[in-house]
């Protein structure tokens, strides 16, 4: 389905993460686009919304930024409950927990239970990222390689705008295509399955590894938001209590889907060139 039209999407949350405001690979526009056209009962914003770690080593800020920010403190005047649950880019925010900021709850993690009465734990997830607390020296070549493939993204994304040709997501592509990197993927999302499985709950909602997934392991959902710096993609909830992962940029395309009755997993290939091959998304409703 085109985002170019107005229509307007109703949800009964919606949780995205990842966003990196501070740095020029952050997908603004798009971001953007997606708070002006839906309406939820809830939002969750799951971590690494601002990079203050990016910010503490280069200033850049364009109106962009500004304008989602104003955005989502709008959001949250108009009724919606905004959760902010900061990550490891914005760390030093775990200090307000408890407090509210321009009416956005500030929360260390938090419980959501589903329409469908499924409960789910939200956290940034960092916590369960091995690579993040040990091997310190592998951790920095990562780093290193992985702005660079960001800069390419972002430098490959701006001739194929010009070019009128729908966005790539370049690292999504890379990630898909490494088995180091499918291999760690795997291995984070086993790890925060088996904690939601020993606190007892039915499925983790988290972002942190810019890697969007919908999947099932040991009895529990393994629910990843995505981002907004390399895939654009948030986890929506409807009134019955599905979840879907959504992929928006010129295109919106579902790419996957996770209720009582049905699950349809995230598969890599989908994640990797959904805005080439959009899929339909015409059953979403209009908010009312």
């Amino acid at each position: 389905m085109s985002t170019s039209g107005r229509n307007t999407f109703g949800f009964r949350t919606v949780f995205i993460s990842d966003v990196h405001l501070g740095t020029p690979d952050c997908r603004a526009d798009y971001l953007l686009d997606f708070l002006q056209r839906t309406r939820c009962e809830t939002l969750y914003l799951v971590g690494d919304i601002i990079d203050l770690e990016a910010l503490a080593k280069r200033s850049y800020w364009p109106p962009s930024h500004t304008a989602v920010l104003a955005e989502l403190i709008a959001i949250a005047a108009r009724g919606t409950r905004v959760v902010y649950i900061p990550g490891n880019h914005d760390a030093p925010l775990r200090g307000l927990v408890g407090q509210s900021l321009a009416g956005i709850e500030v929360r260390l993690y938090a419980e959501h239970v589903g329409a469908d009465g499924r409960r789910y734990r939200v956290s940034h997830g960092d916590e369960f990222d091995a690579a993040h607390v040990g091997k310190r020296w592998l951790t920095w070549v990562g780093e290193r390689g992985h702005r660079l493939l960001l800069m390419l993204n972002r430098n490959l994304n701006g001739l194929r705008r010009r070019l009128q040709l729908p966005y790539l997501p370049l690292s999504i592509i890379t990630k898909s295509r490494l088995s180091g990197a499918l291999h760690y993927i795997r291995g984070y999302e086993a790890a925060v399955a088996a904690a939601a499985r020993e606190g007892g709950f039915d499925g983790h909602i988290c972002g942190h590894i810019h890697f969007g997934g919908v999947r099932q392991i040991g009895g529990v959902l393994y629910l990843n938001d995505g981002d907004w710096v390399e895939h654009c993609t948030a986890l929506t909830e409807d009134a019955c209590g599905a979840m879907e992962l959504l992929h928006w940029c010129e295109h919106s395309t579902r790419l996957a889907r996770a209720s009582c009755e049905l699950l349809l997993p995230s598969s890599v290939n989908a994640l990797a060139f959904a805005s080439l091959l959009p899929l339909d998304i015409s059953a979403l409703r209009p908010a009312a």
